[in-house]
């Protein structure tokens, strides 16, 4: 295969994934190691192999924090399990049935707010805490999953432009 070709493919893989870490629906950093994967072993590239270990580890630990975090920052900020599965399902409904761009992320603010409400009724400072906890976590996940993602493909790009 033409190594112009490979080069495209595993850009493209490399932007797809770094979209993918704040839009639920791409599988965000995994397909960034593809891309990183496909160029490494695709093409004849002088990058070394430690690259792919250091990011290998730093998806790993991005996958990783990308549950704990949420989950601490919800807590600290005051939230329960309630919140925590209205967060959820509150992402997938609004994933599918808010039509906008960041329908996903309105719709794990809501989830979270009236799973906190589902727990006490009354305590809606608590809900309101919780669910900024929630969007603080999100923020931090995705920051550092996206920052992963933008050093693959800066990496990447090196070593096909230069």
């Amino acid at each position: 295969m033409d190594s112009v070709f490979i080069d495209i493919i595993a850009l493209v893989l490399l932007f797809v994934g770094m979209l993918g870490t704040f839009l639920p629906v791409l599988p965000g950093l995994l397909l960034s190691i593809c891309g990183l994967l496909i160029f490494k072993f695709g093409t004849e590239n002088n990058m070394p192999m430690m690259y792919v270990w250091i990011f290998v580890f730093l998806t790993l630990v991005s996958t990783v924090l990308n549950y704990v975090i949420p989950a601490k920052t919800n807590k600290k900020y005051g939230g329960t399990r309630y919140g925590s599965i209205g967060s959820f399902i509150g992402t997938l409904l609004g994933l599918f049935f808010i039509p906008i761009p960041l329908g996903f992320l309105i719709g794990m603010l809501l989830g979270v707010f009236l799973g906190e409400l589902l727990h006490d009724v009354n305590d809606r400072k608590k809900a309101f805490n919780s669910m900024k906890g929630a969007f603080i976590g999100f923020v931090y996940g995705t920051g550092f999953s996206l920052m992963v993602g933008l050093a693959m493909f800066l990496v990447v790009g090196y070593y096909i432009f230069f």
